[in-house]
């Protein structure tokens, strides 16, 4: 028997439907914070990672498909969503943190993760820090791998932010935001595309500690010049992680470009682009999304890290260099990547 998508056999030994209350958020005290998540499903471990003002409820509609095959972990990282939003660490070294603490809670040992935007440099340095609790690597519209980033987000990083986005809650300013949304649509910008979702976000901050939350995270990874943090001098790492990277070819967040950075300095990266897609193809085609993600957890073996292969990939590895490399244009704007890098965050 083959599935509506065409994918194949369906494994009927194991798949089954995911109740409602599945999708229920649940939650568990990390470090005396309340931590929400959603969790559904049976087989090997999958952790969907949201981007940046977003929640586990940007996966809901793929969930069920996910859990016939995985078990599905999607968390509200701290200071969003239903989870607490103290005056903490909203870093991604501190995120990819307390991912490790909420799966060490829940029993599972390694896990397959997938992130988006923000979420994508979570995942990524989560890979960085606990290679040994990684499987594979899914990288949809991440952040982490350019400098560029829309406009808008860096305007929200400056002095301010405060009033902006309480002003943008203001009943007349939402009319007006959402005649500026039409138009772009109408003008078939990018930024028109994502606009509508990028809006929910700000729909999503309804008080003071949820706003300063938000602008604690993106100050994080985010400033008046473009991303602050990177991991492609460690892309390198990556060698023998399968990888694969999702991207909308009209991303008015990150540009698709960064995509195909990402890919060179991967190693043995698989690179999937959704075209007339912007900064959420999960959204766009949740159908190919989900199959391209069965198919590679599927095709692929889970990583077999050993701490031996670490330390040579390190002792063989470039510090700021991409030596060893072909001299083309792709390569001499990612040494121009790691040059503007060496001012920002290590972590």
């Amino acid at each position: 028997m083959v599935d509506v998508l065409g994918r194949g056999p369906l494994r009927s030994a194991r798949l089954r439907p995911v109740g409602d209350g599945e999708l229920e958020l649940k939650y568990r005290v990390v470090h005396g914070y309340r931590r929400a998540f959603r969790m559904a499903g049976d087989g090997p471990a999958l952790v969907l990672i949201h981007g940046i003002g977003d929640s586990s409820a940007t996966w809901a509609e793929l969930i069920p498909d996910l859990a016939r095959t995985h078990t599905v972990i999607a968390p509200d990282l701290l200071g969003h969503g239903a989870s607490d939003k103290p005056r903490a660490d909203y870093s991604v070294a501190a995120y990819a943190n307390g991912i490790r603490d909420l799966l060490t809670t829940l029993g599972i040992e390694s896990a397959t993760l997938v992130g988006h935007s923000l979420g994508g440099g979570v995942a990524m340095q989560f890979t960085y820090q606990f290679p040994e609790r990684t499987e594979r690597l899914v990288l949809v519209g991440a952040g982490g791998v350019g400098r560029e980033v829309n406009p808008v987000l860096r305007l929200v990083s400056l002095p301010g932010a405060h009033l902006l986005l309480s002003a943008l809650r203001l009943p007349g300013m939402r009319l007006q935001v959402g005649l500026a949304v039409r138009l772009l649509r109408l003008l078939d910008t990018d930024l028109g595309l994502d606009a509508p979702e990028l809006v929910t976000l700000v729909d999503a901050l309804p008080d003071e500690t949820s706003r300063n939350a938000f602008i604690r995270t993106l100050r994080a990874v985010v400033d008046w010049r473009g991303q602050v943090v990177t991991m492609l001098d460690r892309c390198y790492l990556t060698e023998g992680m399968p990888t694969m990277l999702l991207w909308g070819d009209r991303d008015s967040v990150v540009p698709v470009r960064h995509a195909y950075g990402a890919h060179e300095a991967m190693p043995g990266s698989r690179l999937e682009i959704f075209e007339q897609a912007g900064h959420f193809p999960f959204h766009s085609d949740p159908a190919r999304f989900v199959a391209l993600v069965e198919d590679f957890t599927a095709s692929t073996a889970p990583a077999d890290w050993s701490r031996e292969h670490w330390c040579e990939l390190l002792m063989e590895g470039r510090a700021g260099t991409s030596a060893g490399r072909p001299d083309t244009a792709r390569n001499r704007q990612v040494e121009c990547e790691l040059r503007e890098a060496s001012e920002r965050s290590a972590t």
